[in-house]
């Protein structure tokens, strides 16, 4: 008995699991939430690929800039 009650549950787990995995769906409804667009990554800017930071120490390196 215990085993027919494990099975069961086993398979409810599963089947709740497959359906909340399953793609969803965008809703025909009208006054819905309308669907995002997938965002483009950002590239993230290091410091040493940034142009104004490469003529910062540029400068600093000529002695131009009397800041620091």
């Amino acid at each position: 008995m215990y085993m027919l009650v494990a099975i069961a549950v086993t398979i409810l787990v599963i089947a709740l699991a497959w359906r909340g995995i399953g793609v969803r769906t965008p809703s025909t409804d009208p006054s819905g939430p309308t669907p995002n667009r997938p965002h483009r990554p950002t590239r993230t800017l290091a410091p040493d690929d940034d142009p104004e930071f490469l003529n910062e120490i540029n400068k600093k390196l000529r002695g131009e800039d009397k800041s620091g």
